[in-house]
């Protein structure tokens, strides 16, 4: 036993930077009361003490703002950071080295006894405020980001967010760096969102990139056609680009240089 409680203990020290020594982690740590509380609970609830195993775990949902189900498996060296608002079901299981921040929920999406709840494996980082609802499996190393609704198992070492939930891929260095170029080419900054900022209509957009991209060099070589022999089509200006319809999505309301007029193709 207290093996596992020095456990704890230097688990918040590992994942909390603000921790500074023994003693007011012992004292002010809310997460590391519900947990230990929780296992009293558990250990009850194991015993078949199911109302006793309800009341410890209703006391330490008022001491700490932290809701355990007595019934909810919990791996070591579980933590729990600021933890106001959270709330775990009774099918839910945890494994080693997770954290959860502040507002997260682990719950049900049915009625029905059984399996309710979430499994999360080990390592898991969930963000405050996600919603985790459903019997499913988050994998082992997986991220879920703060506010996402996740409905779905997530495979280990992926990372969640929106809502409903969405899996980010993780983008390949020379699309993107294709990408940034035609996003400078037409004069902006592709949607204001970088690379350590993914999101779904992000990647939705980074397509658009990619056609624009193909269409871009299919008319350059169009125009190279037409020139050998002998138009002068592809002199033609495109429309212009107005500086102020990307004000809003170019950093700091800057513009690219030249302010205006699309490049020609083959430029």
């Amino acid at each position: 036993m207290f093996e596992r409680m020095r456990e704890d203990i230097q688990s918040v020290f590992h994942r909390d930077p603000a921790a500074r020594n023994t003693l007011e982690v012992l004292i002010c740590y809310p997460g590391l009361h519900a947990v230990w509380l929780h296992r009293l609970a558990h250990w009850l609830w194991g015993a078949d003490w199911k109302l006793l195993a309800r009341v410890v775990s209703h006391v330490g949902r008022w001491l700490t703002g932290i809701e355990i189900h007595p019934g909810a498996k919990i791996g070591r060296r579980f933590f729990i950071d600021h933890g106001m608002g959270i709330v775990i079901g009774e099918t839910a299981e945890i494994g080693n080295d997770v954290t959860l921040y502040h507002g997260v929920t682990l719950g049900g999406t049915s009625w029905n006894k059984g399996k309710r709840h979430p499994t999360l494996e080990d390592g898991v980082i969930v963000g405050a405020g996600a919603k985790i609802l459903g019997p499913f499996t988050v994998g082992a190393g997986a991220k879920i980001g703060s506010n996402a609704v996740v409905t779905r198992a997530v495979p280990a070492g992926a990372t969640a967010v929106g809502i409903p939930g969405r899996i980010i891929a993780k983008p390949d260095d020379e699309q993107e760096a294709r990408r940034k170029a035609m996003a400078e080419k037409i004069g902006f900054d592709a949607y204001g969102v970088s690379e350590d900022m993914p999101d779904p209509v992000a990647r939705a957009i980074g397509q658009l990139l990619d056609h624009l991209q193909a269409v871009d060099g299919r008319l350059e070589g169009m125009c190279k056609a037409l020139t050998a022999l002998g138009s002068d089509y592809c002199g033609k200006d495109l429309p212009t680009l107005r500086a102020e319809d990307f004000a809003d999505v170019k950093p700091g309301g800057e513009v690219a240089a030249g302010g205006g007029a699309a490049p020609r193709a083959g430029e």
